[in-house]
């Protein structure tokens, strides 16, 4: 997609390319195209339901019997609601828990459900997430609710630290095949290929590398990365981007959309 650009705009004449998930893209897509950026749309990941809500709902069932909820993303928090509705479960009943919610966006979604977020780590991260915690849970029975797939540091500190952990699935993401050919179509023209490719998790990262070329040919390999700057919304996709051999170039310093597209427009970006 493409807007009018002004030459004065930060990111006038540069293309970037946004890997979010459809649904998800338009907040980072518009914050971009209001510096000027031209805006190329082609999701990394497709966000789908888990293999079974059953876990989670028999969770919800028994939400009386935990002291804390720990939510880790927007898209877990919208399943909770969608969840709670399905079993007809009342914000009410969730009023006991003291919650935590991984950064100011899952915060907003919480809180637009009549929850009260008691914990937001400084850093947007899982280990930020069990600093805040430190202390505060042991022999505390927690619910983490987050992707079927990701890392175990929460449970795994939480447990060291002697909370009962359970860990229940609301989505999973998987590589969106109709990407594929779009998306080596535009690494492979020098003339449309974009000046920025935009990374918002280690999901972003590895299906990325697997819509290009897969697991054993890393796109870092070949040139169509040629002239290519790769911009990650943190230390923990930044860490993914370099187990490829790829190269950080852009780091925000605030794990956050705002910070990603601020630390894209800070940085000279050639045109």
């Amino acid at each position: 997609m493409k807007t009018p650009q002004k030459r004065s705009a930060p990111l006038a004449g540069v293309r970037v390319l946004v890997g979010r998930a459809r649904r998800q893209a338009s907040a980072l897509s518009a914050q971009l195209q209001a510096l000027g950026a031209e805006v190329i749309e082609i999701p990394f990941i497709e966000i789908r339901p888990p293999g079974s809500y059953e876990p989670l709902d028999t969770a919800l069932q028994h939400i009386s019997e935990y002291q804390w909820l720990i939510l880790t993303s927007v898209n877990g928090v919208e399943v909770l609601a969608k969840r709670m509705k399905h079993s007809e479960i009342e914000p009410r009943e969730l009023a006991h828990l003291k919650i935590a919610a991984i950064g100011p966006a899952t915060r907003s979604a919480t809180e637009q459900m009549r929850l009260t977020v008691s914990v937001v780590p400084p850093k947007y991260v899982a280990e930020s997430v069990v600093e805040s915690l430190l202390g505060r849970v042991e022999e505390q029975r927690v619910l983490l609710i987050r992707a079927a797939l990701a890392r175990d540091v929460i449970p795994r500190e939480l447990r060291n630290m002697g909370a009962t952990v359970d860990v229940v699935a609301a989505y999973q993401t998987v590589v969106p095949d109709s990407s594929r050919k779009k998306l080596q179509s535009l690494m492979e023209d020098p003339k449309r290929r974009p000046q920025v490719v935009t990374f918002t998790s280690s999901s972003t990262v590895r299906n990325f590398v697997e819509l290009l070329g897969g697991r054993g040919h890393p796109p870092h390999t070949t040139n169509l990365l040629d002239g290519v700057r790769l911009a990650s919304i943190g230390p923990v996709t930044s860490a993914t981007l370099r187990e490829f051999g790829l190269p950080v170039h852009i780091e925000a310093e605030e794990y956050t959309i705002g910070g990603l597209t601020r630390a894209i427009a800070e940085k000279q970006v050639p045109r």
